[in-house]
């Protein structure tokens, strides 16, 4: 763990910072497809992300949800963190969408970490800052793209995180993300694929234009 914290994390964190999350820190590692945190649910820690890619869904009564945003290697979520600093259920579903291995941060060293260290302060903040940048964005492409737009914007985005021009998610979880229904999803796929953007395929979505 070491290694991999001083990769990610030296330039933003205080070597005796690093020392302590090596101490009380603990790694998990889950498959593609696993739920990290659960509506409803108290967080209990603070995940920093060392590999893979997680998404961040909001669910509405319906049961509904919608994609806010995917957290990449060296990343945390500021919507747990918030949880975390007010002792509060968590009100968004986190899911991996590669095989990942996270660290999590016992939620009382958090405060302590703020007072006490510059660097953790300064990650803190820019995280908070990301996550509202992309929370922006999410709204704006709901109210000013039509859907085939935000389409090809989620395609490019799942591809830039996983690394893979090959998306193996179903019509229906593609439509659950996008929160739309699955034949207005199938619709379009396959007029991006007469428009020779994407290349349809039994088992997968292979992406052209990336």
């Amino acid at each position: 763990m070491t290694q991999e914290l001083l990769e990610i994390f030296e330039v933003q964190f205080e070597k005796p910072l690093i020392e302590e999350i090596i101490e009380v820190g603990k790694i998990i590692e889950v498959s593609a497809g696993d739920t990290i945190m659960e509506i409803g649910n108290y967080v209990r820690a603070m995940p920093l992300l060392l590999e893979g890619a997680v998404k961040v869904l909001r669910e509405d009564e319906e049961g509904d949800e919608l994609l806010l945003y995917y957290l990449e290697q060296g990343e945390t979520c500021s919507m747990s963190m918030a949880c975390c600093m007010g002792a509060t259920k968590s009100e968004i579903r986190a899911i991996a969408e590669t095989d990942a291995k996270i660290l999590m941060v016992p939620v009382h060293k958090m405060q302590e970490w703020m007072a006490k260290y510059k660097g953790w302060r300064n990650y803190i903040f820019e995280s908070y800052h990301s996550r509202l940048n992309e929370l922006l964005h999410t709204v704006d492409t709901i109210a000013f793209k039509n859907l085939d737009q935000r389409l090809m914007e989620y395609l490019k985005k799942k591809c830039q995180v996983t690394n893979d021009s090959n998306i193996r998610s179903t019509h229906q979880e593609i439509a659950y993300d996008l929160h739309t229904s699955r034949v207005v999803i199938s619709r379009l796929l396959k007029k991006l694929e007469k428009m020779k953007i994407l290349k349809l395929h039994r088992s997968h979505i292979h992406l052209l234009d990336v």
